[in-house]
């Protein structure tokens, strides 16, 4: 079956010509895959036998929400949305004072290992194609009814592993006629695929590329991160620097404080020099706890000492906002509990829960 969602317009005007439409039909047909239509019938400007053929011939990605989360302290909303294919994934929307912000995952598991992180505990199971990308912003917009205007790649999956159906939902998602959330609107986080970045820089879309650094030397960094070795800091903050050259974009570090392993005043000095090379803004990230996991979140102490170092560096930081606090906030952990759940034989019916009382 063709995935029309997955379409980019010209590609939905080539189909529909190749049926003996006119042109305009894709035009129409792109219009109400945007606006979240589950079937070709709620199409009614399009002709009965165009209907007919695409119902025959094409499908219309949908998703279905397992469990919804509504955090009582700051409203952030947590989706547990499940694929055609039984598969899982999650999808956070976080308010801010600019509006509306969706940290979308891009694909279900994660081959990168990173040791403290809930998404790649059992590894990658398959790539999201861009209407699945596609429909986490646009599901979770018509939940909240309200637009949502900026886009964060970081939520289950590495973006750049995945390259091809990142770079198509991006052009999707900047369609004036469909959602058109502008590109310097969008941030991509990645552990650092080196090639694929370089790979970016060359599509000059102005995105935001956030290096998903975690530690500022090869020793701490290999230990967290698997995807650095046989690369390493330097390559993949050089590769950083390359894309700010070529885009004109700045990168940025997110940086999660983990205690005890990269929060000494030295690694703090070592960062303060990569973020100045590579003129990065660094994101100071609390640690969200995970089960699985043995790491737990930087004292208050060592953060302020931490943060005394990068302003004696002249570093611009900001500490992220933590939000979702008290609805399982790290990516990973609403699916990794439903697959437990699935594997015990205890998966209950599709639910949707809240931490707040939400009409």
């Amino acid at each position: 079956m063709i995935d029309l969602k997955s379409m980019l317009p010209e590609e939905l005007e080539a189909y529909v010509v190749s049926l003996g439409q006119p042109k305009f039909r894709a035009k129409q047909l792109f219009a109400w895959l945007t606006k979240g239509v589950a079937g070709f019938d709620e199409m009614r400007n399009l002709p009965q036998s165009l209907r007919e053929r695409l119902t025959a011939e094409a499908e219309i990605n949908v998703l279905s929400l397992l469990e919804k989360q509504v955090s009582q302290s700051d409203g952030t909303t947590k989706y547990l949305w499940e694929l055609r294919d039984g598969n899982a994934v999650e999808t956070v929307v976080m308010r801010y004072e600019y509006g509306l912000s969706v940290c979308i995952s891009t694909q279900v598991g994660c081959r990168q290992g990173c040791a403290f992180c809930a998404s790649t505990i059992g590894g990658l199971v398959r790539d999201l194609t861009a209407a699945e990308m596609l429909d986490e912003v646009l599901y979770s917009q018509m939940d909240q009814g309200e637009k949502i205007s900026h886009i964060v790649l970081m939520g289950i999956g590495e973006p750049l592993d995945n390259y091809e159906n990142v770079l198509r939902f991006l052009r999707l998602v900047n369609q004036q006629e469909g959602l058109n959330i502008g590109m310097r609107h969008i941030a991509l986080s990645t552990c650092g695929l080196t090639e694929q970045i370089d790979r970016l820089a060359q599509e000059n879309l102005q995105i935001t590329l956030a290096l998903s650094l975690h530690a500022p030397d090869d020793e701490t960094r290999s230990m967290l991160m698997p995807a650095n070795r046989g690369r390493g800091v330097a390559e993949v903050t050089a590769a950083c620097e390359r894309y700010f050259k070529r885009t004109g974009r700045r990168v940025s570090f997110e940086y999660a404080m983990i205690d005890g392993v990269n929060d000494t005043p030295l690694q703090a000095q070592k960062l303060s020099a990569l973020a100045r090379k590579v003129k990065a803004h660094v994101n100071l990230i609390p640690l969200n706890h995970v089960e699985e996991r043995r790491f737990s979140p930087s004292t208050k102490e060592n953060l302020r000492a931490f943060c005394a170092i990068l302003d004696s560096e002249g570093v611009n930081y900001t500490i992220r906002r933590s939000l979702g606090g008290d609805v399982d906030a790290s990516c990973g952990q609403l699916r990794r509990r439903r697959e437990g759940a699935k594997q015990s034989g205890t998966e209950t019916q599709t639910r949707v829960t809240s931490k707040d009382v939400k009409e």
